[in-house]
């Protein structure tokens, strides 16, 4: 949900509360104020994070990008959510050619919690791609050394292995 529609819901849901208030069924007002309540901790601790994924998916990066400037303050969102805020940003950097902040966002990614080796293994492989283009090598090794520790699906231990020969070409 966006936060515009969340604000419209919650001014709803406001204007039924005081009106369960006035007529006294205050076992009505507890759930509308439940509601509110579950309304504004999304707003704070969700913000519009899963629509953007869902953007992102379709390679909407526009969207995704509007979606995500959104979240006004992401140290607020839960790890959960921050850890693919923080890879969609690292993503779209990229799609700009904005290098050092994709860097910077992939950074933080990686050091977030995620449920699935393979989705780790992705920023991984994203900040050991970053660095092989400025050519830092030993961080490249390091990120790839990382990434082989997890469990990765066939096509991201072919992405390492490509980079792993790139960096043989180089030294």
């Amino acid at each position: 949900m966006t936060n515009q529609a969340r604000k419209i819901i919650i001014a709803i849901a406001i204007v039924f509360l005081l009106y369960a208030i006035y007529a006294k069924h205050y076992n009505m007002a507890v759930y509308i104020f439940g509601g509110i309540t579950y309304l504004v901790w999304s707003y704070l601790k969700e913000g519009t994070v899963y629509l953007a994924t869902q953007a992102f998916h379709k390679q909407d990066y526009e969207k995704t990008k509007r979606l995500l400037a959104e979240i006004k303050n992401p140290d607020r969102l839960r790890k959960g959510r921050r850890n693919f805020y923080e890879f969609m940003m690292g993503n779209i950097a990229l799609k700009e050619d904005k290098v050092e902040e994709a860097e910077y966002h992939f950074q933080l990614a990686s050091r977030l919690p995620w449920r699935r080796d393979n989705e780790k293994g992705m920023v991984l492989i994203n900040l050991a791609n970053i660095n092989l283009r400025k050519q830092e090598y030993d961080r490249v090794e390091a990120y790839v050394d990382a990434a082989e520790k997890l469990k990765l699906t066939a096509r991201q231990q072919a992405i390492i292995e490509k980079i792993k020969n790139e960096v043989n070409k180089n030294k």
